[in-house]
């Protein structure tokens, strides 16, 4: 009952959540990626045949990936796109956890200690970008704030009988 009464604060808690998930990651993983350039771009590009998928154009989907960990970090973090730019994050860190999962283990570690040091992050990530995916952005946010206006402007437009 006490604890029921802080569901007015969700939006507040997204909103947190968005700025400082969003702005964390876009400094430590997209800014490096995004100014990397095309020869980085290359090698991230690569990284999506662990899912078994043709490797073609791997600088435009290194880009693509570099663009989602950075420009979709902005996205989230102002509430614009959400949802396709947590799609985007969730996907990229898909990718990462499979890569990650199937690398060779290095000398000296076990595999628990691999899971645990390498593949739990970005799998960790990938289950926070699904669930903001699916929970949405909160009512302090631009896509609400666009919707909003959208409705106002279709009743406002109406034909009058």
């Amino acid at each position: 009952m006490i604890l029921a009464a802080l569901d007015r604060h969700r939006d507040y808690g997204l909103l947190a959540l968005r700025l400082a998930l969003g702005a964390v990651f876009a400094y430590a993983h997209g800014w490096g990626k995004i100014t990397g350039g095309p020869e980085a771009w290359e090698g991230l590009g690569k990284a999506i045949g662990v899912l078994g998928v043709p490797v073609f154009a791997p600088t435009f989907w290194g880009f693509m990936a570099a663009f989602a960990e950075f420009g979709g970090c902005i996205l989230l973090m102002l509430g614009l796109l959400y949802r396709p730019a947590a799609f985007m994050l969730f996907f990229t860190m898909l990718v990462a956890t499979v890569l990650h999962w199937r690398e060779a283990l290095p000398e000296g570690m076990t595999a628990e200690m691999h899971f645990q040091r390498v593949v739990s992050r970005p799998l960790e990530l990938c289950i926070v970008f699904g669930g903001m995916f699916l929970i949405g952005p909160g009512k302090i946010s631009l896509d609400h704030v666009i919707q909003r206006m959208w409705k106002r402007q279709a009743t406002n437009t109406e034909p009058s009988v």
